[in-house]
């Protein structure tokens, strides 16, 4: 951990100079208070840092949330040991990319029976918001139960007690992308407006107690429960098709839950501030957590340690060292198929900028995270299921 111009609190021990700056360019915000966390896993954003604890008084920055409001991760343990798996792995991934939609803009053909209650509730909460999902997407129910692409993913994992865990890490989809994108530009016309200098236009923010931050909130925590219960309706779907591919039904040991895009009230210092974690996951004491790293590598179940210097947070994975477009020029799909070997996946180009190597190695990140969280179980992939 180090301490930046008391602004700045760093516990990123792989930190380029671009990410440092863009995290001390908000740090320097006249809002933040105390200061901003920055996570192991940090770097660059859009406007703010990927992997940073943003604590804002009477106000909020929407970039600073995340255009994928409420991304995160969801975890099952179930009662199998690696021993009871079938051989042919290639079925199972196949069966799940057959009943769940993968890649950006690939949605459900229609509402399906497990989704229907999850989608009463959502049309029934934006209701009581005052808000139409349908104004942004007007076939917003239809991604509920989709994956994504980029480093969203499913897997099925083995700890290191041979026990085996169903994962998969998604958010808001497009209906949560298009609010986040449309408040970030509500924001940063009023600071048009106001004439307002920022380093960046994206660090624009909304004021408390204005109608603009009102219909933000609302909205917000609106795709953070659509984010929460998208991972939910995935994982009844993996757990199907797990359970028809083993020849059981799957008993849950233990169910993870977890944003890591997301905003709300707490009182840090002595004062009530929105905490933004964009890329990081709460970790109070005790808080259980999932810190996934990149495809082929480890992941991690967590419990927070209550850490009051990070604003109770932890990291949430890898991140990023090389740019997508980067690890596309630097890196070839042999390489990929050789940081994949022993995990069944699909072998495409697709997804060269997700190879290991575009990300900081886990276990450092790991390392530095050590008087943030305590690790539970260790994770190790045998099933990668990805969109392009």
């Amino acid at each position: 951990m180090e301490t930046i111009n008391n602004r700045l609190i760093n516990w990123a021990s792989i930190l380029d100079d671009k990410t440092r700056e863009q995290a001390l360019a908000t740090a320097r915000l006249p809002f933040i208070y105390p200061h901003l966390a920055l996570m192991p896993d940090a770097h660059l954003g859009k406007g703010a840092t990927v992997g940073s604890v943003i604590p804002t008084l009477g106000a909020i920055i929407p970039a600073a949330v995340g255009v994928d409001i409420g991304c995160g991760m969801i975890a099952v343990r179930t009662q199998y040991v690696l021993k009871d798996l079938p051989k042919d792995r290639k079925r199972l991934r196949e069966d799940i990319e057959r009943v769940i939609p993968l890649s950006a803009g690939h949605n459900n053909r229609t509402v399906l029976g497990t989704a229907e209650p999850r989608v009463a509730e959502l049309r029934k909460l934006a209701a009581k918001a005052g808000f139409d999902p349908g104004q942004y997407v007007p076939k917003w129910a239809l991604q509920l139960g989709s994956l994504g692409s980029g480093n969203h993913f499913i897997e099925v994992c083995v700890d290191e007690t041979d026990a085996i865990w169903l994962f998969l890490h998604s958010g808001s989809r497009g209906i949560g992308n298009k609010i986040a994108q449309h408040h970030i530009n509500v924001a940063r016309r009023l600071a048009a407006a106001k004439g307002t200098v920022l380093p960046d236009p994206d660090l624009a923010s909304l004021d408390e107690g204005t109608a603009e931050f009102t219909h933000y909130i609302k909205e917000l925590r609106w795709a953070q429960r659509f984010a929460l219960l998208n991972r939910e309706e995935m994982m009844d779907r993996v757990i199907t098709e797990f359970g028809r591919w083993v020849g059981g039904p799957v008993h849950e040991k233990e169910r993870i839950n977890c944003h890591h895009n997301f905003t709300q009230q707490e009182t840090h210092y002595g004062k009530s501030v929105w905490v933004s974690r964009k890329g990081a996951i709460k970790a109070e004491a005790g808080d259980p957590g999932l810190i996934p790293g990149s495809m082929g590598t480890a992941s991690y179940v967590v419990e927070g340690l209550g850490n009051p210097v990070s604003l109770n947070s932890s990291p949430h994975g890898a991140g990023r060292e090389y740019s997508r477009n980067a690890a596309r020029k630097t890196f070839s799909l042999t390489e990929l198929k050789q940081a994949m070997h022993g995990i069944e996946f699909r072998a495409t180009e697709a997804f060269i900028d997700e190879i290991p190597a575009a990300y900081k190695p886990i276990d450092q990140v790991m390392h530095d995270a050590a008087d943030l969280v305590r690790v539970r179980h260790k994770l190790r992939q045998i099933i990668n299921v990805k969109g392009d």
